[in-house]
């Protein structure tokens, strides 16, 4: 590991625990009065406790027991004894029978007790009781436990703390952060796919961690902070912990929220102390996950400041352009909110480095896949490239779910491997939910579900520009899915067209017209389709200026409150004129899309009744079968569908020959080079001296 090039040497880190800092007296001088407070308090309330008159045996003068028990006036009694011999006795006088001098229990000492003692008091009608107990170590006990006790909860939750400066409970302002240990869990690039960008941009800081005098010496600055962008779960903090294991580094890891605490300044003494921890272990990297939690725009003027939030921020801001990169401290941060951050948060010369860690593109999710199934055994059916290119919009995380379900899925039905079969299911458990065949359908909700299914599945066949259908259920899936149809885009895009647009809108009505075809009557099934074909109907009026009437333009402008961090209102700026002509333009192109849809329907109506029987049947159809009954108006056997393939093979193999290698060329010949003439002069010279 190569030591940072400061011309300083490093100071040695300080080792918590109870020998490397002592509990100061300052500190456990308030413990100490709050302890004597108790002490005391336990003292007085014993000493204030209700104890019995103590009266003697026999007097002639005073009141004494003896005269009180043949005045009839004590009503019981009880005599304390002990291992060594009788003590004292306690007793009580009758009701009605009052002295001053003895307001309560009366107590008296007692030389010896004898059966003649005993009959006596049994004659005057004494009850007596002899109780077994050993009052000398119960009065000891009373009065020593309770102290035991309590020192012994203040030195467990205080003291034992306060020596353990490190992370006990007084040590507020101190930082959070775990340091990874690199030993056991390095993480290194073969770790990751699919970022291969945001691994290009980083190999200079994982260079200058290994050797930073390899760019000193040319005047370079490396970037003091690099920000990592993205939507949750696409690998930001897999990214940090590769770069920290490729350049062999120390990794300080923190959450933004570990920084907030309801003590005001500890969230800036926290910073302070953890970039301190940085510059003793440097060259490290510190790690801020969520850093949006700490780092929130300051003055927006909505719902208030929150002062120890802005405390925290402005030390992260002083201490970041306090120190140097030559010290070899590199800060990374992940956000999957950039928008609410704060511009000084993001200037040159903080965070300088912004890299955008987007969602995994087809070939992306492969290699992540291929990564994650390492540790699961898949069999020969189990094809990554196609569940890759049936997960558009999956991140990291959730390729990572889709194998942990289909691995669990593989295990509940006893298999030896995970399947494609396996795969599939995951992946629409994953989207949709997971199947809930106990929901119990009559069978008129059930043909009505498989004709509305239908409908979209054999409009989504006929229009132009859709993606191909992948498969067709009638089982109930997820909170509100009665059945589903599934496509499977054929590769990532970026962009949409119109037409892909319009004949999207047409595949939401579909349910709608078959409902109306086959039934002459609609139900509220197709709300969730009404919804989505309205929003992009309206995009499409006002975001995209796709409409022919109202011509490329857009309407409205959101209006994003940073705290909340959706769109929350749409600022208009036109007239009602115009928001009327909007309205009616959203409701032409819905019109549009359902007559399209009632065309199509209607036309190809007897393999809309292929398609729903099928799916009364089977429950669950693929693709392939709707393609089949719109084209040959059957579903054919596997027999046709090999030969078909094969043919398909075949004419792509015609399309696209191999390529065939260039010829090797042959190994020419060295030619001599001419010798110079002094050379070849005393070569022959040689020679002739030679055979002379």
């Amino acid at each position: 590991m190569s030591e940072p090039s400061t011309g300083q040497p490093r100071p040695a880190p300080k080792k918590p625990g109870p020998a490397g800092a002592q509990p100061n007296i300052k500190t456990l001088l308030p413990w100490i009065i709050v302890f004597g407070m108790l002490t005391a308090a336990i003292f007085l309330v014993g000493q204030n406790a209700d104890k019995p008159t103590v009266i003697p045996y026999t007097s002639p003068d005073n009141l004494n027991f003896v005269q009180l028990v043949e005045e009839g006036k004590v009503g019981k009694c009880k005599i304390i004894q002990d291992m060594a011999g009788p003590l004292y006795v306690t007793g009580e006088l009758k009701e009605g029978m009052t002295e001053e001098e003895i307001p309560g229990e009366f107590k008296a000492f007692l030389a010896s007790v004898d059966s003649a003692t005993l009959s006596w008091l049994r004659q005057n009608g004494v009850e007596t009781d002899i109780p077994p107990q050993n009052p000398i170590l119960w009065h000891i006990a009373s009065s020593i436990l309770p102290i035991i006790i309590i020192f012994g909860l203040l030195y467990f939750l205080f003291i034992r703390q306060v020596r353990n400066a490190g992370s006990g409970a007084m040590s507020f302002g101190k930082s959070r952060a775990r340091l990874l240990n690199q030993d056991r869990n390095k993480v290194t690039f073969k770790n990751v796919a699919g970022i291969n960008e945001a691994e290009e941009e980083v190999q200079e800081i994982i260079e200058f961690l290994k050797d930073p005098k390899k760019f000193q010496k040319l005047g370079g600055r490396i970037p003091k902070g690099v920000m990592l962008m993205g939507p949750p779960g696409t690998g930001k903090t897999l990214l940090a912990k590769a770069i920290a294991g490729e350049a062999d580094v120390p990794f300080f890891s923190i959450s933004g929220s570990d920084f907030v605490e309801m003590f005001v300044g500890v969230g800036a003494s926290r910073v302070r102390d953890m970039f301190e921890q940085g510059k003793k272990n440097a060259p490290c990297i510190i790690f801020i996950d969520e850093i949006d939690a700490v780092g929130r725009s300051r003055f927006t003027g909505i719902g208030g400041g929150h002062d120890e939030r802005e405390q925290t921020l402005n030390a992260l801001l002083v201490e970041m352009d306090g120190f140097e990169t030559q010290q070899g401290v590199i800060i990374l941060a992940a956000t999957n909110r950039p928008d609410v951050l704060d511009p000084a948060l993001l200037r040159r010369g903080r965070f300088d480095r912004q890299i955008v860690i987007d969602l995994p593109m087809i070939d992306g999710r492969e290699e992540i896949l291929k990564i994650h199934s390492r540790s699961i055994k898949l069999a020969e059916s189990a094809d990554l490239r196609r569940t890759a290119r049936g997960t558009p919009g999956f991140s990291g995380a959730d390729l990572e779910n889709l194998l942990n379900e289909a691995a669990l899925l593989a295990a509940r039905d006893s298999k030896e491997a995970v399947e494609m079969k396996d795969l599939e299911e995951a992946r629409d458990k994953v989207m949709w939910g997971s199947e809930r065949r106990s929901r119990a359908m009559d069978d008129k909700e059930k043909k009505l579900t498989a004709y509305h299914e239908a409908g979209h599945a054999l409009v989504q066949q006929l229009t132009k520009g859709t993606e191909p259908v992948h498969k067709v259920t009638i089982i109930p899936r997820g909170v509100s899915y009665l059945g589903a149809t599934m496509s499977l885009p054929e590769k990532d895009s970026y962009t949409q067209s119109r037409e892909k647009l319009l004949g999207e809108i047409a595949v939401c009505m579909g349910g709608r017209v078959a409902e109306e075809l086959i039934f002459g009557d609609i139900t509220n099934g197709a709300s969730s389709d009404l919804k989505h074909a309205t929003e992009v109907a309206r995009l499409m009026v006002c975001n995209w200026g796709m409409s022919e009437e109202l011509g490329p333009q857009q309407f409205g402008n959101n209006q994003e409150l940073m705290f909340l961090g959706r769109e929350v209102s749409r600022e208009q700026n036109y007239s009602e004129e115009t928001a009327r002509r909007i309205d009616v333009e959203v409701a032409r192109l819905l019109r549009e899309a359902h007559t399209q849809a009632l065309e199509s329907v209607t036309t190809h109506r007897d393999k809309l009744e292929m398609i729903a029987e099928r799916l009364l049947e089977h429950e669950t159809i693929d693709g392939r079968d709707i393609e089949e009954i719109v084209t040959e108006d059957r579903v054919l056997s596997a027999d046709e569908r090999d030969v078909i393939d094969k043919q398909k093979e075949a004419e792509e193999a015609a399309k696209n020959p191999p390529v065939e290698p260039p010829p090797i060329p042959e190994a020419v010949p060295e030619v001599e080079e001419p010798k110079a003439e002094d050379e070849t002069e005393g070569a022959e010279g040689g020679e002739q001296k030679t055979e002379a």
